[in-house]
Order: structure tokens, then sequence, then C-alpha cells
């Protein structure tokens, strides 16, 4: 989030971020919001443009790796997915935050 910030033309003087969490920014100040996108129009705006940016972007990596089947998962950690890094391990693309498989990491 921090690198879209930092190309806002101009800056922002105030962020909302959906949910609880949130690296502060420089010294923007800041909120944050759980259930943002029901609550904040440019929030749900926000996250309906990321989703389809990473539904875009899963179906692009999966043509370079089809074992893991992103197309259908978009990432998330379905047995069929943790089945596949269990077999072939993990990607530079693979989240290392998720814990999937620790012993994968």
């Amino acid at each position: 989030m921090h690198k879209s910030i930092e190309q806002l033309e101009p800056q922002p003087e105030f962020i909302i971020v959906d949910g609880n969490r949130f690296k502060p920014f420089k010294d923007i100040p800041f909120e944050t919001i759980i259930k943002g996108d029901g609550k904040y129009l440019s929030i749900a705006a926000a996250s309906i443009l990321a989703k389809t940016y990473r539904d875009l972007y899963m179906n692009k990596i999966h043509e370079e790796f089809p074992m893991y089947n992103w197309k259908q998962n978009k990432g998330y950690p379905t047995k069929e997915h943790r089945r596949a890094i269990a077999e072939f391990g993990i990607t530079k693309y693979h989240r290392k935050s998720f814990r999937l498989l620790p012993e994968a990491v």
C-alpha cells in the first residue's frame, strides 16, 4: 500500500484503511476502519480495483505455475493449493506471511 500512496499526486492529507492494521506512512494521519468497504464508497471502490487487479495477476502467474491452480483459487489456501505447496514447494509469488505450510517456507 505504501508504494501506491507514494505515487499519488498530490499526496493525501489523510488516509483511511480497510481493516485494523496499517503501518504509519510518513507523517500522514490515518484511520483504520474495520469493514470499511461497507462504510465508505472510496474504500469499496479501492477494494474492487484491488481484487480485479489481483485476479488478473493470479491468472497471469497461473500460466507459469499451473500446478498451484491460481486461476481458480486466486492464491487462497485451499486444500488443493496446500497439497501443491507440499508437493512442489513455494514460489516467489507465495506470501510468506500466510504460513501455509511452515516446513515449505
